[in-house]
This record gives C-alpha cells, structure tokens and sequence, in this order.
C-alpha cells in the first residue's frame, strides 16, 4: 500500500505567513520582555564566574563551569515571544500547544502570566476541545504538527509561532525529501514533540533512536531480512504505510536538533556508505540526500561538555530538565566518561550533603546517598539549553552551603 498523497506543506505555510492571524516576529514590547526576563533570570554570581575563565573556588569547592551552557538564542527568543504575548493580548485567552521550553521554573511562570497548556490525556494525546474561535494560541519553540496548525487555522484561532528557526531549518530539509521522493529518515525520539513536527512535514519517514537501530535498518537495506520484525520493531515510528522493501531506495537524513552531534554524524555516514555499497559511488546523489541540520547551540554546549569531562573533577551536575533530550545527551557524555555526574532540575534535588534525588537515563527519579565527595571537590557544571543562569546559580550556592556544613 502507497501511502497517501503528500500535502502540499510549503504552500500551507506560505498561506499561513500571508495570514493577519499568524505571527512569527516580536509584538514590539522587546524591552519590557527583556527586562522582565533578566529580573527573572539574569545572575551576578554565573557573569563573575565567567569573567574569571569559568572557574569559582570557595572553601573546599572549585567550581568549572563549562564554556557554553544554559539558554540558546532560541530559547530566549521563544521565552520573550511568549512574555509579548500577554503585553499584546492582555485579555484575550492564551494557550499553548506544548512546553513552551523544557524547564518547569519557566513553563510555571506563564501558567501564572494565565497560559493555559493543551490538556494531554494518559496516552498522550492532545485535547484541543477548549480553544475556541478568537483564542490566541503560542506554538513552542520545538514547533508544532502541520495537524495541530492546520487544526487551529480552521478554528480561526491566532498564532503566534515561537518555533526555533534551527527546527524549521529541519522542515526545509524535509521537504526537499519529499519533492524528490525520498524517504526522510529521522535521527531523534519518536516522541518528542520536535521529532512529531518533523515527521509531520515528511511523506515517507523513519525515526532511527541510535546508532543501533541506523545499523539494523543498514543492514536490511543491504541484504533484506524479515519485513514483520522490521516493521514491529519501527511500528512507532514509520509513516503510514511504509515498506521497508520499496521505501529505502532513495533516503535523506535529517535529525531532531538535540541529539548527540557525534551520534547523528555517524548515523549519517552509515547510511552514505550503505547507499555506496548497494547502489555504487557513481549512483550516490540518485539515492542519498544528506544536509547539516545540527542546531549550532546543541553543538556548542556538546563540544563545551567534551572540554570539561576532560578536567580531574570528582562531581559533575548537569542542571535542565528532566525532559529535555539535549540536557540528557550532556549527560551521557559525562557517564560515557565515568564521572560520579548526575542530572537534576533545581537546587531541591540537593537534599543534604548524603542524598541528592536525580534522574539516571532511561530511569525513574531516584536518590543517592552519600553523593558529596570528602575532602577537596572540584565540581563541574553544566546546564541544558532551557535551563536559566539563576537556575545554575541556586544550585552552585546550594553546593557550596552544603559542602560547608559537611
């Protein structure tokens, strides 16, 4: 079975740019939204110690702050689009469709600006029963399904579109998948409202987690295999009706922009030598399309995560949330390395100097004892790209408060 017909979503969303309704750009109340934003979240203590090389010491704690951290200029501009607004619609009902980041301390602040946030029932699907015609209605800055938006257009309901320019880097890249006829394969969480986005502009798709599934699809574009077990093992995360024995032939790579840089890459070039390998050199461009579609900000805090993990620490802390896949990709690398690291949200994860609560990968909140080191503690700190510097700064001093009490 063919699957069906694909929209035409470069024109959609060129008829949605055009509408009075659609909004993609500031409301014009850029200061006040900046200078609430730095009220809310700036920190003296994180510009001291980035003027001092990244580096803090204060009785028996040395604090290395990695080179890049925290807030990415997406997010910011996605925070300050929503905080215009409520200045530009102070009356009006606002909604959002998801997260507008992925950072409690943030998302709880505009449910007390009277946000509301699209009801999700337990299996995950959205309730959209509420808005009404004339709401006002923010998509977050991973985006949102041409379904969501093709929804709320029909319900003639305002947009405002804080989505992450790098995301829609993606879409672009997408869609010249499909006006080519190739299969889109998705390198992210088939999940994960960015990668739902995504997919969402392909025709054809598959959304590979890891290295491992890319080498299991490799390897059944190769020499085939059992088209059941393929289509099980993917049955999340394939379009409709795809066929792994006919829609393999000609694929692009494209990737949810906070996975791990090295991992995507490396997927990449997996499937540009099994394309060469099936097909031969000379057929390549017949049947690989690959585009660089890594967020710089998703790079930069990586390669600053890589720098650190490399110090002779004896902690490490990776700050953001526990939802926020890039936040979870720094702390792979500091596990990969061995480090005594852990991933929390705030400083009340930081119980006492003997347990600290936190999320090991893949696993439920759990709580570590005895996690402070004795004696000298050099310490490591790093946040996600949601993550606000008076966020990193509360946790630093509760540190600092502990270890001197201990």
């Amino acid at each position: 079975m063919e699957p069906p017909a694909p929209l035409d979503t470069q024109a959609m969303r060129r008829s949605l740019h055009q509408s009075p309704q659609y909004f993609r750009r500031g409301f014009g109340h850029e200061d006040a939204a900046e200078a609430t934003m730095k009220t809310e979240y700036h920190s003296d203590l994180i510009q001291q110690i980035r003027s001092q090389n990244h580096t803090y010491t204060a009785g028996r704690v040395t604090i290395h702050l990695a080179e890049s951290f925290g807030f990415c200029w997406g997010v910011e501009r996605a925070v300050a689009m929503a905080y215009e607004t409520r200045t530009q619609f102070p009356t009006e009902r606002i909604w959002i469709t998801n997260e507008i980041i992925h950072n409690p301390l943030v998302n709880a602040r505009l449910k007390e600006m009277a946000v509301e946030f699209i009801p999700v029932d337990d299996r995950g699907r959205k309730d959209f029963g509420g808005v009404q015609r004339g709401d006002v209605v923010i998509l977050p800055a991973f985006g949102a399904s041409v379904q969501e938006t093709q929804l709320l257009n029909s319900l003639g309901c305002t947009m405002v579109d804080t989505t992450c320019p790098w995301v829609s880097k993606v879409w672009s890249r997408v869609e010249k998948h499909k006006k080519s006829d190739f299969t889109s394969i998705i390198h992210g969480k088939y999940n994960h409202e960015e990668t739902i986005a995504t997919s969402s502009y392909a025709h054809k798709y598959l959304i590979v987690l890891n290295y491992q599934e890319a080498e299991y699809v490799a390897q059944y574009m190769l020499r085939g295999g059992d088209r059941q077990e393929f289509l099980a093992k993917f049955a999340r995360a394939t379009s409709p009706g795809f066929d792994p024995d006919r829609h393999l032939e000609k694929i692009g790579i494209a990737n949810q922009t906070t996975m791990l840089k090295g991992e995507t890459e490396a997927i990449g070039k997996l499937f540009e030598r099994t394309v060469m390998q099936k097909y031969g050199v000379d057929h390549l461009n017949d049947h690989f399309l690959a585009f660089n579609t890594i967020c710089d900000a998703t790079q930069e805090r990586q390669d600053a995560m890589l720098d650190i993990v490399n110090l002779p620490l004896n902690l490490m802390l990776v700050i953001g949330g526990f939802n926020s896949s890039n936040t979870t990709h720094l702390q792979e690398i500091a596990l990969e390395r061995g480090l005594h690291s852990f991933h929390i949200d705030s400083c009340d994860r930081l119980i006492s100097a003997t347990q600290l609560e936190h999320k090991p990968l893949g696993q439920p909140l759990t709580t570590a004892e005895n996690w402070l080191p004795e004696g000298e503690i050099r310490a490591g700190i790093t946040s996600g790209a949601s993550t606000p510097d008076r966020v990193v700064e509360e946790v630093i001093l509760r540190l600092l408060t502990l270890a001197e009490a201990s």
